[in-house]
């Protein structure tokens, strides 16, 4: 799975350099509002609604925002109807790749995500064509600079985790969605500061390609996520450790 969390590091890292929190906010509030379309208004009741608030406030989306997109989802407020939809294809070398979007106007999304794909030297595939190579699940990462898989394997276990592994540099949780916030919750209790925390779909395995069409995929993924519909994008690429996505 490291290939997996490998991507969401390199997306975060290059999110923060290049300063995107404008559309990293638009991306949350879509997010938080269909949440609460689907679920309610309160949080407590309503877990991808409580999940999707505790991931704006990792971001630091004022709580004003936050209250807004809620009062739109549930209709107290005047605001747009996403409609979910997942894509799914392949990208340079046969690698599967997943993407999640909330989107008020199906063409738009359906012609850009086929663009991009094409684009960028894969292809827009059938529905459940590389669905079935992945799982969904709670995936939680740690730092191994500031934990050690030791210290975080017991209490994560005892709390309901599935498995708990080093992958370069970060100790990986993995839990059932069910268990997602109970496994977390019981790790901040702890003391432990994850660095990425979200319910994901994570691949059965993952595939090793060529640094040539390594970054080819990377390129690929990153043209994807940052697409304003695009809410998550899943792929089983595997990215070694120390590969270097700036050369070539």
């Amino acid at each position: 799975m490291s290939g997996h969390s490998k991507w969401h590091t390199i997306r975060h890292k290059k999110g923060a350099q290049d300063a995107k929190r404008g559309k990293i906010f638009s991306k949350l509030i879509k997010e938080i509002s269909v949440a609460a379309r689907l679920g309610g208004g309160d949080p407590e009741s309503n877990p991808r609604l409580r999940q999707a608030i505790e991931k704006a406030k990792s971001e630091n989306m004022p709580k004003d925002n936050i209250e807004r997109a809620i009062k739109k989802g549930t209709g107290e407020m005047e605001g747009v109807d996403y409609t979910e939809i997942t894509y799914e294809g392949y990208g340079p070398g046969g690698v599967a790749i997943m993407v999640d979007t909330l989107t008020d106007n199906r063409n738009r999304t359906a012609s850009d995500v086929r663009s991009i794909f094409s684009k960028g030297g894969g292809n827009l595939g059938e529905n459940g064509c590389v669905s079935y190579l992945f799982n969904r699940k709670g995936l939680i990462t740690y730092p191994t600079d500031q934990h050690s898989e030791d210290d975080v394997i017991e209490p994560a276990l005892e709390a309901g985790a599935e498995d708990v592994s080093t992958q370069g540099t970060n100790v990986e949780v993995i839990t059932s969605p069910e268990d997602f916030e109970t496994v977390l919750n019981a790790l901040k209790e702890a003391g432990f500061q994850h660095s990425y925390a979200e319910i994901n779909k994570v691949p059965e395995a993952n595939i090793s390609l060529d640094p040539e069409k390594t970054r080819k995929t990377l390129k690929l993924i990153e043209n994807l996520d940052d697409h304003d519909d695009v809410q998550q994008v899943s792929t089983n690429l595997d990215i070694p450790d120390d590969f270097d996505v700036s050369e070539g």
